[in-house]
């Protein structure tokens, strides 16, 4: 267990190093926000966080980052609010081909992840965002762009050869780095739901990307479109 100030640490630690790729310090938590107490104080409580398993120190003198632990303690106590996304379809109804790309389309400019959708009665993918995604700096890291290849290559054989029972019927599921179950490749994360479209099709929708990527948003959205397909 983690105290309330360690939560609020780790949340602020967690939120920042997502927005800026940078080891956060002690130093520039207790310059932006007001914990109410001393530096000393919140570097303890840093390492505290260190020790049990939620930050990684990279290297001596650095900031902090999340660790996987960090990432999903993070993710299990998010606050997720429902999107307004139903403006998003007011014209490609007719078509359900046609709405599927445009739909992974959407994901992909709103997340800035890349979007894999699939309609398994068809046998049919589409995948986007990959401009966005390469922008990200982990992918200027060496062997990271064949690292990701690998993961969605094993995510979509699997996905496609079976009956995917890793992803739940009702709520959205989210892998962090080594949670993956798809591939040997620890450096990502992967949100996915499946849901049932207007014309009753089964389509699973999936965000990859870097750790480092925006869970709240990220999470909103795919369990938006999950729910306002189902009271379509």
């Amino acid at each position: 267990m983690i105290t309330d100030r360690q939560n609020l640490i780790l949340e602020k630690i967690v939120r920042d190093y997502i927005y800026s790729a940078q080891p956060v310090s002690s130093e520039y938590l207790e310059k932006k926000y007001n914990f109410g107490v001393c530096p000393a104080t919140i570097r303890n409580e840093m390492q505290k966080l260190t020790d049990n398993g939620y930050l990684f120190q990279p290297y001596t003198s650095a900031g902090r980052i999340p660790t996987d632990k960090g990432y999903r303690y993070f993710v299990d106590n998010l606050k997720i609010d429902e999107l307004e996304i139903g403006g998003w379809f007011k014209n490609d109804l007719a078509d359900m081909m046609k709405f599927t790309h445009s739909l992974t389309k959407k994901i992909a400019e709103f997340s800035q992840s890349l979007v894999w959708t699939y309609l398994g009665k068809e046998n049919l993918s589409w995948k986007e965002g990959w401009e966005d995604l390469l922008q990200e700096p982990e992918f200027g890291e060496k062997n990271i762009i064949a690292n990701f290849t690998n993961l969605l290559e094993n995510f979509e054989k699997q996905i496609t050869k079976d009956s995917h029972p890793q992803i739940s019927e009702t709520e959205v599921t989210v892998y962090i780095g080594k949670e993956n179950p798809y591939s040997k490749e620890k450096d990502f994360s992967i949100i996915t739901s499946r849901c049932r479209l207007p014309d009753e099709e089964e389509v699973i929708l999936t965000l990859f990307g870097p750790k480092r990527m925006a869970y709240d948003k990220n999470i909103a959205l795919i369990n938006s479109l999950t729910k306002f397909f189902e009271d379509f």
